[in-house]
């Protein structure tokens, strides 16, 4: 990055940014699509049920964890690559 000037460092972490917002978007619409879909069963009410607000709370805890898990799998990965490269 150091290549770059001023202006295109700022477009550059504008860009980086962008893509981050964007993939934050789409794991929170996975985690809802994916949990409401199966946690909630009961369309007679406008509340969730108590086994629906303890399903949810467990698939979301369940999904964040898996893709924290996921995540620090990919940074180890990235690192043991980039160490390679260094040699």
């Amino acid at each position: 990055m150091d290549s770059l000037n001023p202006r295109e460092q700022q477009e550059f972490t504008r860009l980086i940014e962008q893509k981050q917002m964007k993939d934050f978007m789409r794991l929170y619409s996975n985690l809802v699509e994916r949990c409401f879909s199966d946690c909630v069963n009961d369309f007679t009410s406008n509340k969730l049920t108590s086994r629906e607000q303890t399903c949810i709370t467990r698939c979301s805890e369940k999904f964040l964890k898996h893709s924290e898990r996921v995540g620090l799998r990919f940074q180890e990965q990235n690192a043991a690559m980039g160490q390679g490269l260094g040699r």
